[in-house]
Parts: structure tokens; sequence; C-alpha cells
């Protein structure tokens, strides 16, 4: 049974974001195809990237870059849960991204997204990075509105529809974690 983080992609203090990821990890705690895990960046304390090595060359020096990798590598998937700031993710999860690359190789990702426009921006610009980094990223989306989902823009209330499109995602999700297990064990 693949394991799948649900990453919080946000470190802001008020963020909005830890409520949509625990949304997010209630609906995939009903399903028995896999095993989900909340991983919140923030706990990490990653600082702005500080390995003198490439991440590519895999020789981390830093404690929290190791407990970081070691977290990740732990994973068949991911379930990104990002913001849309200024047209793109936040900067802490870019930089949470930017220090490893192994870790993420062979893996399958989906997106959950917020925004003005439902993060979608955020979402295309993630899939470029893990496009990069050899990561598989499924079709279906979810892109959550601040506008309709979102009451004086931050307390979450998700608008019903939304649960079968994280379901879709998860489907996808799953499944391809599953077919890149095969990936990663050649």
């Amino acid at each position: 049974m693949p394991k799948i983080a649900i990453i919080i992609g946000s470190t802001r203090p008020g963020r909005v974001g830890e409520s949509v990821a625990r949304w997010v990890l209630d609906i995939a705690g009903r399903r028995g195809d896999a095993e989900f895990e909340l991983v919140d960046i923030a706990d990490f304390k990653l600082p702005h990237l500080d390995e003198e090595l490439p991440p590519s060359i895999g020789r981390y020096s830093r404690p929290h870059t190791l407990a970081w990798a070691e977290k990740i590598a732990s994973f068949d998937g991911f379930v990104f849960v990002t913001p849309e700031y200024n047209h793109s993710t936040s900067g802490a999860l870019k930089n949470a991204i930017d220090f490893l690359f192994a870790e993420w190789n062979d893996k399958a990702a989906g997106f959950v997204s917020y925004g003005s426009v439902g993060g979608a921006r955020a979402v295309e610009h993630l899939r470029l990075v893990m496009a990069e980094l050899k990561v598989a990223t499924v079709r279906a989306q979810v892109a959550l509105s601040l506008m309709t989902d979102f009451r004086n823009y931050t307390e979450f209330a998700p608008a019903e529809y939304h649960v079968a499109s994280v379901d879709a995602m998860l489907d996808q999700v799953v499944s391809w974690s599953n077919a890149l297990a095969t990936v990663r064990a050649a």
C-alpha cells in the first residue's frame, strides 16, 4: 500500500493551508487504498537553502536537511497543498522542495491549491518544478477560490462538490504511486 504525504505548503502565521490540508486528510482517511500522512514544512524549520553542495549530488550536511530528506524519502507520492502568492507557490514550499533531489524522484504528485483564481498559477509553476525532479504530476487537481470557499478570506468553508475533486485527484496519485514503485524498484 503506498504512503502518500499531504504537504502543507505555507508557513505564514495565520495561514489557511493547514485547515485545507486537514480537510484533504479527512477525505483521504475514508479511503483504504493508501496510507496518508500530514507533513508540515514549518515543523522542519528549513532556512533559506544552506547546503554547500547541490541537492542532486545527494550529500547533505545539515541536520535539518537530513531530517527533511528522511521524511520525504519515506513516501511514494505527494499531495501539495499550496497557496498562490504573486502568481506562484509560496517561497517556503519552493525552498523546501529545492533542498532535495533523489528523495522526490520517480514518485507521483497531486495538487490542492487556493487563491484568487483557485491557485491555478501556483500549480502550473509547481508542475514545471516537479518535472525537473522526475515527479509525475497527475491531471486532476483541486482549485479552491478565496472568494467562494473561504469566509472573509480566512475561514475555510469548501463547497461540497470539491470532495469529488479531491477523490479524483487521490485516485490518480495512488494509481501513479503504485505504478512508479516498479520504476523505483528497477
